[in-house]
Protein backbone atom coordinates (compact mmCIF):
# COMPACT_ATOMS: atom_id res chain seq x y z
CA UNK A 1 0.00 0.00 0.00
CA UNK A 2 1.72 3.62 -0.94
CA UNK A 3 1.15 6.08 1.75
CA UNK A 4 1.02 9.30 1.15
CA UNK A 5 -0.56 13.09 1.71
CA UNK A 6 -3.02 15.13 -0.10
CA UNK A 7 -3.67 18.86 0.47
CA UNK A 8 -6.37 22.13 -0.17
CA UNK A 9 -3.57 24.60 1.21
CA UNK A 10 -5.79 26.49 3.45
CA UNK A 11 -4.57 30.21 3.81
CA UNK A 12 -6.40 33.23 5.58
CA UNK A 13 -7.03 34.85 2.66
CA UNK A 14 -5.38 38.21 2.08
CA UNK A 15 -8.09 40.48 0.47
CA UNK A 16 -6.29 42.32 -2.03
CA UNK A 17 -5.54 42.38 -5.45
CA UNK A 18 -1.64 42.74 -4.73
CA UNK A 19 0.96 41.53 -1.83
CA UNK A 20 -0.50 38.62 -1.28
CA UNK A 21 1.42 37.98 1.46
CA UNK A 22 -0.16 34.80 3.40
CA UNK A 23 -0.64 32.89 0.29
CA UNK A 24 3.07 33.97 -0.54
CA UNK A 25 4.03 32.19 3.14
CA UNK A 26 1.33 29.21 2.17
CA UNK A 27 3.08 28.16 -1.15
CA UNK A 28 6.39 28.44 0.56
CA UNK A 29 4.97 26.35 3.19
CA UNK A 30 3.27 23.62 0.80
CA UNK A 31 6.70 23.47 -0.47
CA UNK A 32 8.68 22.83 2.88
CA UNK A 33 5.94 19.90 3.29
CA UNK A 34 6.18 18.04 -0.32
CA UNK A 35 10.08 18.33 0.41
CA UNK A 36 10.04 16.55 4.23
CA UNK A 37 7.69 13.99 2.91
CA UNK A 38 9.62 12.97 0.34
CA UNK A 39 13.13 12.92 2.40
CA UNK A 40 10.93 10.99 5.46
CA UNK A 41 10.21 8.09 2.03
CA UNK A 42 6.68 8.38 2.02
CA UNK A 43 5.11 7.59 -1.82
CA UNK A 44 2.60 10.48 -3.08
CA UNK A 45 2.11 14.28 -2.38
CA UNK A 46 -1.26 15.13 -3.93
CA UNK A 47 -2.30 18.84 -4.54
CA UNK A 48 -6.48 19.97 -4.44
CA UNK A 49 -7.36 22.36 -7.16
CA UNK A 50 -10.16 24.99 -5.51
CA UNK A 51 -11.26 28.11 -6.55
CA UNK A 52 -11.66 29.96 -3.29
CA UNK A 53 -10.23 32.58 -1.18
CA UNK A 54 -9.67 30.16 1.41
CA UNK A 55 -7.34 27.80 -0.81
CA UNK A 56 -4.16 28.80 -2.15
CA UNK A 57 -4.34 26.25 -4.97
CA UNK A 58 -5.61 26.96 -7.79
CA UNK A 59 -3.07 25.45 -10.48
CA UNK A 60 -1.66 22.39 -9.10
CA UNK A 61 0.31 21.24 -11.84
CA UNK A 62 2.37 24.46 -10.88
CA UNK A 63 3.35 23.26 -7.42
CA UNK A 64 4.08 19.86 -8.66
CA UNK A 65 6.50 21.59 -10.99
CA UNK A 66 8.10 23.07 -8.52
CA UNK A 67 7.92 20.23 -6.02
CA UNK A 68 9.42 18.33 -9.01
CA UNK A 69 12.10 20.16 -8.80
CA UNK A 70 13.08 20.05 -5.07
CA UNK A 71 12.40 16.19 -4.42
CA UNK A 72 13.71 12.94 -6.23
CA UNK A 73 11.40 10.11 -5.52
CA UNK A 74 7.51 11.04 -4.26
CA UNK A 75 4.91 10.70 -6.55
CA UNK A 76 3.37 13.61 -7.17
CA UNK A 77 -0.53 14.14 -8.18
CA UNK A 78 -3.47 16.50 -8.24
CA UNK A 79 -6.21 15.72 -5.64
CA UNK A 80 -8.65 16.71 -7.51
CA UNK A 81 -8.03 18.06 -10.96
CA UNK A 82 -11.79 19.52 -11.74
CA UNK A 83 -11.45 18.18 -14.56
CA UNK A 84 -15.27 19.39 -15.84
CA UNK A 85 -14.27 23.12 -16.13
CA UNK A 86 -11.06 22.42 -17.91
CA UNK A 87 -9.48 22.00 -21.30
CA UNK A 88 -8.13 17.95 -21.36
CA UNK A 89 -6.22 18.81 -23.95
CA UNK A 90 -4.29 21.81 -21.50
CA UNK A 91 -4.62 19.58 -18.43
CA UNK A 92 -2.39 16.87 -20.63
CA UNK A 93 0.19 19.05 -21.40
CA UNK A 94 0.72 21.00 -18.33
CA UNK A 95 0.98 17.29 -16.55
CA UNK A 96 2.89 15.90 -18.95
CA UNK A 97 5.65 19.16 -18.22
CA UNK A 98 5.55 17.96 -14.90
CA UNK A 99 5.92 13.81 -15.66
CA UNK A 100 9.06 15.47 -17.77
CA UNK A 101 10.32 17.73 -15.22
CA UNK A 102 9.69 15.06 -12.21
CA UNK A 103 11.58 12.31 -14.39
CA UNK A 104 8.34 10.15 -14.86
CA UNK A 105 6.25 10.99 -10.99
CA UNK A 106 3.34 12.84 -12.67
CA UNK A 107 -0.19 11.92 -11.83
CA UNK A 108 -4.13 12.77 -12.43
CA UNK A 109 -6.45 12.56 -9.91
CA UNK A 110 -9.32 13.57 -11.89
CA UNK A 111 -13.16 14.52 -10.53
CA UNK A 112 -16.14 16.52 -10.98
CA UNK A 113 -15.17 18.76 -7.78
CA UNK A 114 -17.55 19.03 -4.73
CA UNK A 115 -17.15 22.90 -4.92
CA UNK A 116 -18.86 24.42 -8.10
CA UNK A 117 -16.93 27.65 -7.95
CA UNK A 118 -14.53 26.56 -11.22
CA UNK A 119 -18.04 26.23 -13.18
CA UNK A 120 -19.48 30.20 -13.71
CA UNK A 121 -15.26 31.43 -13.36
CA UNK A 122 -14.21 29.59 -16.48
CA UNK A 123 -17.98 29.74 -17.94
CA UNK A 124 -19.49 26.41 -18.12
CA UNK A 125 -23.11 25.70 -17.33
CA UNK A 126 -23.92 24.01 -13.93
CA UNK A 127 -26.92 22.07 -15.99
CA UNK A 128 -23.67 19.98 -17.39
CA UNK A 129 -21.87 19.15 -14.73
CA UNK A 130 -22.41 15.00 -15.73
CA UNK A 131 -22.33 15.54 -19.49
CA UNK A 132 -19.05 17.72 -19.33
CA UNK A 133 -17.28 15.55 -16.61
CA UNK A 134 -18.17 11.75 -18.62
CA UNK A 135 -17.48 14.22 -22.16
CA UNK A 136 -13.71 14.96 -20.64
CA UNK A 137 -12.97 12.25 -19.18
CA UNK A 138 -12.79 10.48 -22.60
CA UNK A 139 -10.92 13.20 -24.65
CA UNK A 140 -7.83 13.13 -22.26
CA UNK A 141 -7.73 9.59 -21.78
CA UNK A 142 -7.59 9.14 -25.61
CA UNK A 143 -4.97 12.09 -25.50
CA UNK A 144 -3.00 9.83 -22.68
CA UNK A 145 -3.14 6.62 -25.16
CA UNK A 146 -2.54 8.56 -28.54
CA UNK A 147 -0.13 11.05 -30.08
CA UNK A 148 -2.04 12.28 -32.56
CA UNK A 149 -5.99 12.10 -31.73
CA UNK A 150 -9.19 12.65 -33.64
CA UNK A 151 -12.24 13.34 -31.61
CA UNK A 152 -15.33 14.93 -31.36
CA UNK A 153 -18.15 15.33 -28.92
CA UNK A 154 -20.73 18.46 -27.61
CA UNK A 155 -19.20 21.00 -25.50
CA UNK A 156 -15.96 21.83 -27.31
CA UNK A 157 -14.48 21.67 -31.02
CA UNK A 158 -13.58 19.04 -32.51
CA UNK A 159 -9.84 17.64 -32.80
CA UNK A 160 -8.93 16.57 -36.36
CA UNK A 161 -5.78 14.57 -36.72
CA UNK A 162 -3.84 16.77 -34.46
CA UNK A 163 -0.79 16.32 -32.28
CA UNK A 164 -0.90 17.00 -28.12
CA UNK A 165 2.55 17.95 -27.23
CA UNK A 166 4.92 17.04 -25.60
CA UNK A 167 4.51 13.28 -24.43
CA UNK A 168 5.57 12.44 -20.95
CA UNK A 169 8.37 10.12 -19.71
CA UNK A 170 5.87 7.65 -18.38
CA UNK A 171 4.29 5.35 -21.14
CA UNK A 172 1.11 7.00 -19.94
CA UNK A 173 0.10 9.20 -17.33
CA UNK A 174 -1.68 7.55 -14.52
CA UNK A 175 -4.99 8.88 -14.44
CA UNK A 176 -7.29 8.30 -11.72
CA UNK A 177 -10.64 8.88 -10.52
CA UNK A 178 -11.65 11.04 -7.38
CA UNK A 179 -14.92 10.20 -5.78
CA UNK A 180 -17.03 10.97 -2.79
CA UNK A 181 -19.65 8.14 -3.02
CA UNK A 182 -21.89 8.20 -5.63
CA UNK A 183 -22.72 5.01 -7.03
CA UNK A 184 -22.51 5.99 -10.92
CA UNK A 185 -18.64 7.28 -10.17
CA UNK A 186 -17.98 3.52 -9.04
CA UNK A 187 -19.70 1.92 -12.04
CA UNK A 188 -17.91 4.11 -14.25
CA UNK A 189 -14.26 4.24 -12.65
CA UNK A 190 -14.86 -0.02 -12.78
CA UNK A 191 -16.12 0.03 -16.29
CA UNK A 192 -13.07 2.05 -17.34
CA UNK A 193 -10.67 -0.28 -15.70
CA UNK A 194 -9.76 2.99 -13.76
CA UNK A 195 -7.86 3.22 -10.24
CA UNK A 196 -10.19 5.47 -7.95
CA UNK A 197 -9.65 7.59 -4.88
CA UNK A 198 -12.53 7.55 -2.27
CA UNK A 199 -12.61 10.23 0.34
CA UNK A 200 -14.16 9.28 3.62
CA UNK A 201 -14.88 12.54 5.31
CA UNK A 202 -17.96 12.20 7.58
CA UNK A 203 -19.29 8.92 7.81
CA UNK A 204 -18.08 5.44 9.25
CA UNK A 205 -15.74 3.92 6.37
CA UNK A 206 -17.83 0.76 6.82
CA UNK A 207 -20.34 2.55 5.13
CA UNK A 208 -18.22 2.48 1.50
CA UNK A 209 -18.16 -1.42 1.83
CA UNK A 210 -20.70 -1.99 -1.14
CA UNK A 211 -18.84 1.15 -3.22
CA UNK A 212 -16.19 -0.67 -3.20
CA UNK A 213 -17.85 -3.77 -3.91
CA UNK A 214 -19.65 -1.95 -7.07
CA UNK A 215 -16.41 -0.91 -8.28
CA UNK A 216 -15.00 -4.19 -8.31
CA UNK A 217 -17.70 -5.72 -9.46
CA UNK A 218 -18.25 -3.20 -12.44
CA UNK A 219 -14.59 -3.89 -13.55
CA UNK A 220 -15.29 -7.77 -13.74
CA UNK A 221 -18.42 -7.13 -15.50
CA UNK A 222 -16.35 -5.48 -17.86
CA UNK A 223 -14.11 -7.79 -17.88
CA UNK A 224 -11.03 -6.36 -16.27
CA UNK A 225 -8.83 -8.28 -13.94
CA UNK A 226 -10.11 -7.31 -10.66
CA UNK A 227 -6.75 -8.44 -8.81
CA UNK A 228 -4.98 -5.42 -10.26
CA UNK A 229 -7.47 -2.65 -9.56
CA UNK A 230 -5.93 0.07 -7.72
CA UNK A 231 -7.76 1.50 -5.09
CA UNK A 232 -7.11 4.85 -2.60
CA UNK A 233 -9.00 5.87 0.41
CA UNK A 234 -8.10 9.36 1.58
CA UNK A 235 -9.10 10.45 4.73
CA UNK A 236 -8.66 13.67 6.86
CA UNK A 237 -5.24 13.34 9.19
CA UNK A 238 -2.61 14.72 11.92
CA UNK A 239 -0.67 12.90 14.38
CA UNK A 240 1.44 14.04 17.18
CA UNK A 241 3.30 12.29 20.10
CA UNK A 242 0.59 12.38 22.44
CA UNK A 243 -2.78 11.96 21.67
CA UNK A 244 -4.41 14.45 23.07
CA UNK A 245 -1.81 16.94 21.93
CA UNK A 246 -2.88 15.52 18.25
CA UNK A 247 -6.54 16.69 18.96
CA UNK A 248 -5.69 19.89 20.49
CA UNK A 249 -3.67 20.91 17.70
CA UNK A 250 -5.97 19.43 14.98
CA UNK A 251 -9.33 20.66 16.22
CA UNK A 252 -9.18 24.61 15.52
CA UNK A 253 -8.70 23.80 12.01
CA UNK A 254 -10.78 21.00 11.65
CA UNK A 255 -13.07 23.36 13.26
CA UNK A 256 -12.99 26.21 10.94
CA UNK A 257 -12.59 24.23 8.13
CA UNK A 258 -16.20 22.57 8.58
CA UNK A 259 -18.13 25.19 9.83
CA UNK A 260 -16.88 27.44 7.18
CA UNK A 261 -17.84 25.03 4.46
CA UNK A 262 -20.92 23.43 6.57
CA UNK A 263 -22.44 27.44 5.98
CA UNK A 264 -22.54 27.13 2.23
CA UNK A 265 -24.32 23.28 2.66
CA UNK A 266 -26.63 23.95 5.42
CA UNK A 267 -24.71 21.58 8.15
CA UNK A 268 -25.13 21.78 11.45
CA UNK A 269 -22.34 23.67 13.10
CA UNK A 270 -18.83 21.96 14.31
CA UNK A 271 -18.32 20.81 18.09
CA UNK A 272 -16.25 19.31 20.22
CA UNK A 273 -17.93 16.38 20.54
CA UNK A 274 -18.90 15.68 17.60
CA UNK A 275 -15.00 16.21 16.57
CA UNK A 276 -14.54 13.23 19.57
CA UNK A 277 -16.89 11.04 18.43
CA UNK A 278 -15.48 11.30 14.35
CA UNK A 279 -12.00 10.50 15.22
CA UNK A 280 -12.78 7.54 17.91
CA UNK A 281 -15.36 5.81 16.03
CA UNK A 282 -15.42 7.37 12.58
CA UNK A 283 -13.08 8.68 9.43
CA UNK A 284 -10.78 11.17 11.28
CA UNK A 285 -7.21 9.50 11.63
CA UNK A 286 -6.31 12.05 14.43
CA UNK A 287 -4.25 10.94 17.36
CA UNK A 288 -0.74 9.45 18.00
CA UNK A 289 1.03 6.82 16.26
CA UNK A 290 -0.35 4.03 17.60
CA UNK A 291 -3.73 5.19 16.66
CA UNK A 292 -3.03 6.60 13.09
CA UNK A 293 -1.28 2.59 12.61
CA UNK A 294 -4.57 1.07 14.04
CA UNK A 295 -6.92 3.52 11.79
CA UNK A 296 -5.18 3.03 8.45
CA UNK A 297 -4.60 -0.72 9.35
CA UNK A 298 -8.50 -0.84 10.14
CA UNK A 299 -9.55 0.87 6.87
CA UNK A 300 -7.56 -1.89 4.65
CA UNK A 301 -8.77 -4.60 6.36
CA UNK A 302 -11.94 -3.42 5.14
CA UNK A 303 -11.12 -1.81 1.52
CA UNK A 304 -7.67 -3.86 0.95
CA UNK A 305 -6.80 -0.66 -0.81
CA UNK A 306 -3.52 0.01 -2.48
CA UNK A 307 -3.12 3.45 -1.43
CA UNK A 308 -4.17 5.65 1.34
CA UNK A 309 -3.51 9.44 1.06
CA UNK A 310 -3.33 11.52 4.56
CA UNK A 311 -5.50 14.95 4.27
CA UNK A 312 -3.79 17.54 5.93
CA UNK A 313 -6.27 20.38 7.33
CA UNK A 314 -3.59 22.74 8.14
CA UNK A 315 -5.67 26.63 8.74
CA UNK A 316 -4.74 27.33 12.35
CA UNK A 317 -2.08 24.56 12.64
CA UNK A 318 1.30 25.98 13.50
CA UNK A 319 3.88 25.08 10.74
CA UNK A 320 6.56 23.40 12.98
CA UNK A 321 3.62 21.32 13.78
CA UNK A 322 2.59 19.96 10.55
CA UNK A 323 5.97 19.55 9.81
CA UNK A 324 6.15 17.23 12.87
CA UNK A 325 2.93 15.10 11.73
CA UNK A 326 4.45 14.61 8.44
CA UNK A 327 8.30 13.56 10.16
CA UNK A 328 6.13 11.13 12.40
CA UNK A 329 3.76 9.53 9.73
CA UNK A 330 6.90 9.07 7.70
CA UNK A 331 9.04 7.66 9.98
CA UNK A 332 6.93 5.57 12.80
CA UNK A 333 3.45 5.34 11.33
CA UNK A 334 4.81 4.14 7.51
CA UNK A 335 7.70 2.09 8.24
CA UNK A 336 5.08 -0.34 10.64
CA UNK A 337 1.85 -0.19 8.05
CA UNK A 338 5.13 -1.38 5.39
CA UNK A 339 6.07 -4.37 8.05
CA UNK A 340 2.58 -5.32 8.73
CA UNK A 341 1.64 -5.81 4.93
CA UNK A 342 4.84 -7.58 4.32
CA UNK A 343 3.53 -10.27 6.59
CA UNK A 344 0.23 -10.27 5.66
CA UNK A 345 1.79 -10.86 2.38
CA UNK A 346 4.17 -13.70 3.25
CA UNK A 347 1.27 -15.22 5.36
CA UNK A 348 -0.86 -15.88 2.18
CA UNK A 349 2.08 -16.80 -0.39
Amino acid sequence: MELGISTFGEVQPDGVAGKAVNAHQRIQELLEEVKLADEVGLDVFAFGEHHRPDFVISAPEILMAAAAAITKNIRLSSSVTVLSSADPVRVFQNFATVDLISSGRAEIIAGRGSFIESFPLFGYDLGDYDTLFTEKLELLMRINEQEVVSWKGKHRMEISGKGVYPRPLQSAIPIWLGVGGTPASAVRAGKLNLPMVIAILGSPPRQFLSFVELYRESARKAGHDVSKLQLGISSQFYVAEDSGQAANNFYPSYEALMNRVGKDRGWSPMNRNQFEFLRNDGPLIVGNVQQAIDKIMGQYELFHNTRFLAQLVTGFTEHKDVLKAIELYGTQVAPVIRKELAIKKESVL
